[in-house]
């Protein structure tokens, strides 16, 4: 392996600008590595939000550890790229730049909050922003480097939908505190409550309260119930109907919303085989794919086809929630927010196809397989 490792060096650690001729093996290995790395990123990530329902934050927790891990390899590629040129252009390079920045600067931010704040568990803290923001940029750059560089093969499309799930994730991860916030309260409410005394006598020291069920529902579910939908269906919605145009395919959006809620089915049991908090699972996000795909069959104008997407979205986002409520479990949502959810995704929908649409962008969109 040392000696793979100094022959790999041997042939391409040498500088270069971006953009330069890349071999297709060493594009295959690089973007490979890419995959690995935000596999791990998810895999900290998915054990960290059921972590932080059961212990008390530690910073050398072992979710941290995984997601660290996942983390330097994707920084080293960084690095890679940015100083022999090798599988990115200019606007790529950037995009990994500015993500793994972001994210970096982010990291010391979130500690010092945390010994600020104390728990500070809510997913829709700035910190934890900054992060998600820092992980979609570099997620950007990652896609658009594959589209430009990765060889063409079967391989090449599974490879580009396992992006856009990483990316899925990591726009959908704010929501898991309501989906594991529901769960942790209905745990409570029936006499077996998930999280550890410490941190339930921790979370209520810091509320200025009593353990009891007043400080589970301000520690589990303290987002205003508005947001999980309108969150949830406007920022998947667009990650999905992008997914659409890159991947290329026919039914890609419900491909890459299905692989996320399968994944989430998976994992659940894993969680709960290891004595982890269990989480309701947006099974109606397989609906919201569909919709997309089917929308993207409609011989019409771009807005209509917006409004007619935005439409089934909603419709099949709220009454897929509702459902959850009645038969499964899914967290509380502000009914009334489906007008605001609707106006917001088709009119974000709109400008962007119309914006994409214009002569000077339609000629890049094409290169990169966007229309």
């Amino acid at each position: 392996m040392i000696q793979g490792v100094r022959q790999f060096r041997d042939q391409y650690w040498e500088r270069g600008e971006p953009g330069r001729e890349t071999p297709r093996r060493l594009a295959e290995q690089l973007y490979t590595l890419w995959l690995a790395g935000l596999l791990l990123k998810l895999l900290g990530s998915s054990w960290d939000v059921a972590w932080h329902f059961k212990w008390l934050r530690d910073d050398l927790a072992p979710p941290h550890l995984i997601n660290t891990a996942g983390s330097v390899i994707v920084v080293a590629l960084t690095l890679f790229h940015t100083y022999t040129g090798y599988g990115a252009d200019r606007a790529t390079l950037r995009m990994m730049q500015w993500g793994c920045g972001i994210f970096l600067v982010a990291l010391p931010i979130d500690v010092i909050n945390h010994r600020i704040n104390g728990l500070d568990i809510t997913s829709w803290s700035g910190s934890h922003a900054l992060l998600y923001l820092g992980t979609a940029i570099m997620l950007a750059g990652a896609i658009r480097g594959w589209l430009k560089y990765f060889p063409e093969g079967r391989f090449r499309t599974l490879g580009l939908g396992a992006l856009w799930f990483f990316f899925l994730e990591n726009v959908w991860f704010p929501n898991q505190h309501q989906e594991y916030g529901v769960r942790a309260l209905q745990a409570w409410d029936s006499g077996k409550p998930e999280a550890e005394p410490i941190l339930l006598q921790f979370a209520a020291d810091q509320l200025g309260q009593p353990v009891g069920r007043e400080a589970v529902v301000r520690f589990a579910l303290p987002i205003a119930d508005w947001v999980y939908p309108l969150w949830g269906l406007v920022a998947a919605g667009l990650v999905l109907v992008i997914a659409r145009r890159t991947i290329n395919l026919p039914w890609a959006a419900t491909a890459v919303a299905g692989a996320y809620v399968l994944y989430r089915c998976l994992i659940w049991p894993l969680l709960v085989g290891v004595d982890f908090p269990a989480s309701a699972v947006p099974l109606f996000l397989v609906l919201v794919g569909l919709m997309i795909d089917v929308a993207h069959l409609v011989k019409a104008p771009v807005p209509v086809v917006a409004l007619l997407g935005s439409a089934g979205v909603t419709t099949v986002g709220y009454v897929g929630i509702w459902t959850q409520q009645e038969y499964l479990l899914a967290p509380p949502i502000y009914f009334p927010s489906a007008a605001a959810t609707f106006i917001l995704l088709a009119t974000l929908w709109t400008v962007g196809d119309l914006a994409i649409h214009r002569p000077e962008v339609q000629a890049v969109a094409s290169r990169m397989k966007l229309v």
